[in-house]
């Protein structure tokens, strides 16, 4: 398979594992020392930075994520891969809270996800 294939079934079941809150599908796409951005963990933990690395952080993020907004899903909406990048463009709905529409890039080494960043629009 090539790889820009192989990156597309990795947003594409990353985007799966999103909508089913399925943490250990989420978490096996990424690499052990996997770092990840996001604005609302800057906002939410500022210490970080908005940057959080490895697994552990990663699981305990978005564990915390899936049990306060049961109700997230993604509408993925456009979708570029190339060889060691993917752009996801994705419709963020949860009960309560207004849409609103997300970048996020994911680089990729060796098959896993290595860097994650988030971007609100």
């Amino acid at each position: 398979m090539k790889q820009t294939e192989h990156n597309k079934q990795i947003a594409l079941a990353w985007i799966s594992a999103f909508n089913e809150h399925d943490l250990k599908k989420l978490l096996d796409l990424y690499a052990e020392a996997a770092i990840h951005y996001s604005p609302k963990l800057k906002l939410k933990q500022p210490e970080t930075e908005g940057w959080i690395m490895g697994k552990p952080a990663l699981e305990k993020w978005w564990g915390k994520a899936f049990e306060i907004i049961p109700t997230l899903h993604y509408q993925l909406q456009n979708l570029i891969v190339n060889d060691d990048q993917i752009l996801m463009e994705y419709l963020r709905t949860a009960a309560g809270d207004p849409d609103m529409m997300v970048a996020e890039i994911l680089e990729i080494e060796n098959n896993l996800i290595v860097k994650s960043r988030v971007y609100h629009g």
